[in-house]
């Protein structure tokens, strides 16, 4: 088939079970369960999955595709934080045999994060359904561009059945990845907030960077661009065990840059990724500060905040912090507001300040942010930010299904 026929064939597909059907917005495994694509057909199927991937009426999809007669599904597939979504930020997942079905379950974040030969054998297809939050730095895109390697190596097809972007489609943000600076938290040169669905960035990640897999996309049916999960109708599962609402995937995008200093993300507190502390902080000043910015979309309380995880930073104390309640967000920037507070928080506390640069350079996809904050030089940067932000929407373009 013609590459310029098949956004035209997918999005004919997403009409053709549109969500006026069930009053609901319908992802990708809802679209597959109405009418499964040809190629999956007869197949052994091994299926990439974690706790999100559910109907729109909250039922699982592993029990769906397991049931389902036009396939055979045979294996299952666990990313960072395993199949069921417990296990912590950077924990290996160990493989395992579902309860539920007799499957086994192999995990890809463990020795392999790519699927191995081994892996595959006796499989015809793999599908991949799994819910993102729409950041650069979140695994689950990497799980899925590997295991697309995999796929083009074994000469299988690769579906994805796509879900909407929880924190919208519309607003991109943030530098273009440093291929320097690649890792598993971030692979390709996109932008931190990068306003793709996964089946998107399948597309993008197939055709722009070569991984040449034999992809299909099942498209989300009555999805728009601007719509946040709250306006999907959609079920909220808890896509890792820190982000816990939509809210924390809203800051995410400009809050995950704290994992890469001493101050606390949030984890091991009620709001994880929504708030900032540390038992030097002098918070008061900090709220004080971003508040006479007058950043859109967001403001800042003084909080106290208790650490009740002996796994996070601060263990066991009450730290003064900064919590970021947004009041707008069609407005809010969250990738240069959570910049903006690291560097206010870093020209207060320059004796306290601590960076853990390799962490903090990969999660940036450069050392030149903070290089930046280093020198008082962040405005040169996120102008040059903005500026990667408005080439990716040209970039991103033809690959675009909504």
């Amino acid at each position: 088939m013609r590459r310029w026929l098949l956004p035209l064939l997918l999005l004919s597909v997403a009409c053709a079970y549109s969500s006026s059907e069930s009053g609901t917005v319908q992802g990708g495994l809802d679209v597959l369960m109405n009418e499964t694509p040809a190629v999956l057909k007869g197949k052994r199927v091994g299926f990439i999955t974690n706790q999100t991937a559910v109907a729109s009426d909250g039922t699982s999809a592993i029990d769906m595709l397991h049931s389902n007669e036009d396939f055979e599904l045979v294996a299952l597939f666990s990313p960072e934080h395993g199949i069921r979504g417990a296990a912590a930020e950077g924990e290996d997942v160990s493989s395992a045999v579902d309860r539920a079905t007799g499957l086994p379950i192999h995990s890809l974040y463990g020795e392999s994060r790519k699927p191995t030969p081994e892996m595959l054998e006796g499989i015809d297809a793999l599908i991949f359904d799994i819910q993102d939050i729409g950041s650069r730095t979140y695994t689950y895109i990497s799980t899925m561009a590997l295991a697309m390697e995999a796929a083009a190596d074994a000469g299988i097809p690769f579906v994805v059945l796509d879900r909407p972007n929880p924190i919208g489609g519309s607003i991109v943000e943030g530098n273009m990845l440093d291929t320097a600076f690649a890792t598993f938290v971030g692979m390709y040169p996109i932008p931190v907030r990068h306003g793709m669905t996964v089946g998107e960035l399948a597309r993008l990640f197939n055709d722009r960077f070569g991984i040449g897999a034999d992809l299909t996309v099942v498209p989300v049916a009555g999805w728009e661009r601007d719509e946040w999960f709250d306006e999907t109708g959609l079920p909220w599962i808890n896509p890792s065990p820190n982000i816990r609402s939509l809210a924390a995937a809203t800051h995410y995008p400009g809050t995950v840059f704290l994992e890469g200093t001493n101050l606390s993300e949030g984890r091991g507190t009620a709001r994880p990724f929504e708030q900032t502390g540390a038992p030097w902080l002098d918070a008061d000043s900090i709220v004080a500060e971003m508040n006479a910015m007058k950043l859109p979309g967001v403001r800042f309380d003084r909080v106290d905040i208790e650490v009740d995880s002996a796994a996070a930073r601060y263990p066991g104390q009450v730290i003064p912090g900064v919590r970021l309640v947004t009041t707008d967000r069609a407005a809010y920037r969250p990738v240069r507001t959570g910049i903006l507070l690291i560097d206010a928080i870093y020209r207060l506390h320059k004796d306290e300040w601590e960076w853990r640069v390799s962490h903090f350079d990969r999660l940036a996809g450069t050392d030149q942010l903070r290089l930046a904050i280093e020198s008082g030089d962040l405005t040169r940067l996120l102008d040059e930010w903005d500026a990667d932000a408005a080439r990716f929407r040209e970039i991103r373009t033809p690959f675009l299904l909504y």
